[in-house]
């Protein structure tokens, strides 16, 4: 829509749900950007028996150190956010529009847990 920022849902079919959108996020970095990494960070660097099974995480901590790991991690968010954003622009359909957030979330809270579980032993 033209006029219309990135930042605001107005003049969109999801105007008046900017709670839903912030909190999903906010659990998506918490799982996704916060837990993953922290478990990972704990898993690959101080466990010493369990390496990275990602080929591609595995691949750009051994490149550039946690840096890469944090890259890696934020060029998913930066993608995922314009997914969503383009998907606001071009359909009505929830499912769609609140998918790139709720994946990350439910990722993250999954490689959270299992990282957790590896940690424990």
């Amino acid at each position: 829509m033209p006029g219309r920022t990135w930042a605001t849902l107005d003049g969109t079919a999801f105007e008046g749900q900017a709670d839903e959108f912030y909190w999903l996020w906010m659990l998506a970095t918490v799982t996704y950007g916060v837990g993953d990494v922290v478990t990972t960070v704990a898993l690959v660097r101080f466990s010493g028996r369990v390496d990275e099974a990602n080929v591609l995480v595995r691949t750009a901590v051994d490149a550039f150190g946690l840096a890469g790991l944090v890259g890696l991690k934020l060029a998913v968010f930066l993608l995922c956010i314009g997914v969503q954003v383009a998907a606001i622009d071009d359909t009505d359909d929830p499912v769609v529009v609140y998918a790139p957030p709720a994946v990350l979330a439910v990722f993250g809270a999954f490689t959270t847990t299992f990282n957790l579980r590896l940690l424990a032993g």
